[in-house]
């Protein structure tokens, strides 16, 4: 085996699309490859001194490729993007973490030196292709040993799993929602995501039934959809459990279903050099661990101290952390059991505020963290998720 040293990888472009309501938000009649390209293309407009012919794969994240985002959407939407025909496609699935381990092996490829240049995404229509996919099918085996009964629960049966034995309350989390939707709102307000949203234009059609023509209308969206001024502590309280009768879990301190996309575009010193190329951020480690499948929730408790591990660094470090707020209940039990600086964690919102497009999810968060570390003069930022089956990933990254 050779000992050749691994060398960086270098963000030098990310973007990603405004994250739409599914099923009925502002992208239920836009399909998610084409967001992909919208992504893809914003990324590729950033760097505008990189000669695309470089680029040697597209690996994209999305955890249903199936229908609308099957048949290797990441290749379709690389082609689709305008990319030269010699860039590659692959798509990944590790469900929530699918753009984040996207993102990981697209770095890996050029750390071990096989790459120069790469292309990492996530996409996901939560509107288009149901949640479990249009044919799920889990294998009778998971009910032959107890413990593995764990991978049918539903991921709000996990939710309130995580909540009971972490003692998380459900005024603990409906506080913990509230507080998403306002710093999403600020957030907003303040502009905390222009550099990283490319905003889309949507073409909707409408006939008219006195001409007998079909009006076209189009319309420019440039913020999450998600965001709610209205929430508030008392209607939160208001809203029934859903996944267990005397439960805590509630559609209001859930993640949305979502629609939406990001890419980065990663490369090697030597593209630095030779397109004179200005790098956002270098990309640091990356742990996946595995925790039982009925308190998958708690995942990150496990991948955060291996990624810092991995890193050389220590919690205290890290200046900006994106946790995925699946559930309020899993966010809660993750701060709380690693002593994680709430200050820290989602500054400008997560999920449960900003959507939670699965597969999507894990670049659209690193956008954040690249640009977030960049306007607030951080030094470090994560990115980590809680993942179906009982999974958590963290990524490390640093602002240059």
């Amino acid at each position: 085996m050779s000992n050749k040293q691994l060398q960086d990888a270098y963000i030098v472009a990310a973007a990603r699309t405004p994250i739409g309501k599914a099923p009925r938000g502002m992208f239920k009649n836009t399909r998610p490859d084409e967001l992909l390209v919208h992504a893809i293309r914003a990324a590729v407009a950033q760097v505008p001194g990189l000669d695309t012919s470089v680029i040697e794969d597209a690996i994209v994240g999305c955890a249903i490729p199936e229908a609308e985002q099957g048949l290797n959407v990441a290749r379709m939407g690389a082609l689709l993007s305008g990319l030269p025909n010699t860039v590659g496609g692959v798509t990944v699935n590790r469900f929530c973490a699918s753009g984040l381990t996207a993102l990981v092996m697209a770095a890996d490829r050029i750390r071990v030196g096989e790459s120069d240049a790469m292309i990492a995404g996530g996409c996901e229509s939560m509107t288009m292709v149901p949640m479990m996919g249009n044919k799920p099918s889990l294998s009778p085996h998971i009910f032959d040993r107890g413990e593995d009964v764990g991978i049918a629960y539903g991921m709000g049966l996990t939710a309130e799993r995580v909540a009971e034995r972490w003692k998380v309350s459900r005024d603990a989390q409906d506080q913990f929602a509230l507080q998403s939707h306002q710093r999403a709102l600020a957030g907003q307000q303040a502009g905390e995501f222009k550099d990283e949203i490319a905003p889309y234009t949507l073409v909707e059609r409408f006939p008219d039934l006195a001409t007998g023509e079909v009006r076209v209308k189009t319309r420019e969206v440039s913020l999450d959809e998600g965001p709610r001024p209205d929430t508030s502590i008392e209607g939160l309280a208001k809203l029934r459990p859903v996944f267990a009768n005397k439960g805590s879990v509630t559609a209001g301190n859930s993640s949305q279903t979502s629609d939406g996309a990001g890419a980065l575009i990663v490369v090697s010193e030597k593209m630095l050099k030779q397109f004179n190329l200005t790098p956002l951020a270098r990309f640091v480690s990356f742990a996946v661990r595995g925790v039982p499948p009925e308190i998958m929730g708690i995942g990150p408790k496990e991948a955060i101290p291996a990624a810092l591990k991995a890193a050389g660094l220590k919690q205290d470090d890290i200046d900006w952390i994106e946790l995925n707020e699946a559930f309020a209940a899993q966010s809660l039990a993750v701060i709380q059991d690693l002593g994680l600086d709430p200050a820290k964690v989602n500054p400008i919102g997560g999920a449960i505020a900003l959507g939670h497009p699965l597969g999507a999810t894990g670049a659209i968060r690193a956008s954040t963290v690249v640009h977030a570390l960049r306007r607030r003069n951080l030094k470090y930022g994560m990115v980590t998720m809680c993942v179906g089956t009982g999974m958590g990933a963290a990524g490390i990254i640093e602002r240059l």
